[in-house]
């Protein structure tokens, strides 16, 4: 009888697995999608999610002894967005100076200092920044100082800059100077929009 009652079950046990596979949860693969998908691309999807709008922020950690952001409104206004270039001016009170470009290249991502005078000209000290040198995550890239920016202005040779994306919630632009205490942080409100701003100098259109 024993050995009855065990063939039983060892034939159900085999009839069972014949049977067709249980559907894989979809939710878990979407979170595999997700985890596996490319940080970078991850990254510049959120930051193209903006575009359009503009958001106000505040300096978190301010440069040592430096006042040009006191008592000014900060906002950030991503003004257009391509698959390969993304610019996104930061004014300050009526400053209009500032454009923080990234574009897209072979090996990862770019971030530049777009600065211009008001008549639209170049400043002396434009068009620095540097490249990621890894993946980074979705929601942070690094870029460090390329050569150009140390030819331009030595003192920054060591410069580390980063942008954050927190959909919905937060953008952060960071910049610290390796070996020093260089600091500077401001975040911007991705909770609320705020009314577009006027163009950056320099371009009007």
């Amino acid at each position: 009888m024993m050995n009855y009652r065990m063939a039983a079950f060892t034939a159900a046990i085999l009839l069972g697995c014949g049977g067709d596979a249980p559907e894989a949860d979809s939710s878990a693969m979407d979170t595999t999608a997700v985890a596996s998908a490319d940080p970078q691309d991850a990254f510049w999807s959120s930051l193209q999610s903006l575009c359009g709008t503009a958001h106000e922020g505040s300096v978190i950690e301010p440069l040592p002894g430096d006042t040009a952001f006191m008592d000014k409104s900060l906002v950030m206004h991503v003004r257009s967005c391509t698959d390969g270039e993304i610019r996104i001016p930061f004014h300050v009170g009526e400053d209009r100076s500032r454009t923080w470009v990234l574009t897209r290249t072979d090996d990862g991502l770019r971030l530049k200092h777009d600065h211009r005078h008001e008549d639209g000209s170049e400043d002396e000290v434009t068009q620095y920044g540097g490249d990621t040198r890894d993946s980074g995550s979705a929601e942070r890239q690094e870029f460090p100082a390329d050569e150009f920016t140390a030819s331009l202005i030595p003192a920054a040779a060591t410069n580390v800059w980063t942008m954050e994306v927190v959909p919905g919630t937060m953008f952060a632009y960071a910049l610290r100077r390796e070996g020093t205490d260089r600091r500077f942080r401001v975040e911007f409100d991705l909770s609320s929009d705020v009314p577009v701003p006027p163009a950056p100098w320099g371009s009007e259109d």
